[in-house]
């Protein structure tokens, strides 16, 4: 049992950090910020929530268990919150999606807003 224990967790703990590798590269690597708030929210928080499941797996006692999974409630429950506020705020900022990206659906959206704020 203790090995199986031992194993899972070190396979969990080995996943989070690809998770978050993967979440590292894409802010150095995508093109927009668009792309790299999804990057570092997305696969940021799934790495960081399956080292925190590793800790808890490893450490067997409730008190760390109750903690980690807090913690990763608390990481599900924030990250695509601050996710979108930080894509909002960058599209109020003017910021575009990059050319990359086949289909704007917000440009008329941000086309009238400019217009209104002229007038």
């Amino acid at each position: 049992m203790n090995a199986a224990i031992e194993i899972a967790s070190g396979l969990l703990i080995v996943a989070g950090a690809l998770f978050a590798a993967a979440a590292a590269l894409g802010l150095i690597r995508f093109p927009d910020v668009f792309s790299r708030m999804h990057a570092a929210s997305k696969a940021g928080t799934l790495g960081s929530g399956l080292m925190l499941i590793a800790l808890a797996l490893h450490a067997g006692e409730l008190d760390v268990i109750t903690r980690a999974i807090a913690g990763v409630v608390f990481f599900l429950l924030t990250a695509p919150i601050s996710a979108h506020l930080v894509a909002k705020a960058a599209l109020a900022a003017g910021y575009r999606p990059c050319a990359i990206t086949k289909m704007d659906v917000l440009a008329p959206l941000l086309d009238q807003r400019k217009k209104q704020q002229k007038t």
